[in-house]
């Protein structure tokens, strides 16, 4: 598995805790859309360009929704 957002993960806990503050951000702050999008990606090893040709949009779009949902987490894991 990838790690997301490695950088804005507190090292000093422990990786369970980790994970379960990074899960709970995915399921309460981001959108549906978003959330299927990290799903994808990061979880289930898609690429981009994938994801675009499965729900009919454009490549870019799917960057854009990608880079934003990522940018939430960063702004929730820090606190």
């Amino acid at each position: 598995m990838k790690t997301i957002l490695s950088e804005y993960t507190d090292t000093r806990l422990p990786r369970a805790v980790q994970l379960r503050r990074m899960n709970r951000v995915i399921e309460n702050e981001l959108t549906p859309l978003q959330r299927q999008l990290i799903e994808a990606i990061y979880f289930q090893n898609k690429s981009q360009k994938q994801v675009a040709l499965e729900r009919g949009v454009c490549c870019s779009t799917v960057c854009r929704t990608l880079h934003r949902a990522e940018a939430r987490m960063r702004r929730f894991l820090r606190y």
